[in-house]
């Protein structure tokens, strides 16, 4: 059974930075593909950004581009995403999620439905 962990949420003003760590367990990190996703109150959950099994390949939705970061340590089971210059609009629980690795590029790597386990969820609150 797989298990992804996320942690590192929590409140910040406007203009700062956290960083999310998800942990994975009950399956072989490196080949699986991994994505942060969000949803905020009243709104369908989205991806953030992916990260191929390598890290080679990535996506990151408009609002990341430039701000967020994602990268993965396969030796410690573990995809991160970097935050920076939060806005008040990043409010929402972020999730971590593993899908099984394929040629996906770009965009492709965001498909919700392709991804098969999540974490619980982390609160990342951001005040103006």
């Amino acid at each position: 059974q797989v298990q992804l962990v996320e942690s590192g949420g929590g409140l910040v003003q406007a203009g700062g930075s956290l960083r999310l760590s998800c942990v994975v367990s009950g399956s072989t990190f490196s080949n699986i593909d991994m994505g942060w996703f969000r949803q905020a109150p009243g709104k369908e959950r989205a991806c953030v950004a992916a990260i191929s099994w390598s890290g080679v390949r990535t996506y990151y939705a408009d609002p990341a581009k430039g701000r967020f970061t994602i990268s993965r340590d396969n030796a410690k089971n573990t995809v991160y995403l970097q935050m920076n210059s939060l806005k008040p609009e990043d409010t929402a629980v972020y999730y971590c999620a593993a899908r099984p690795t394929d040629a996906s590029t770009g965009q492709a790597l965001a498909v919700i439905d392709l991804y098969r386990d999540w974490g619980q969820g982390t609160q990342v609150t951001v005040s103006s």
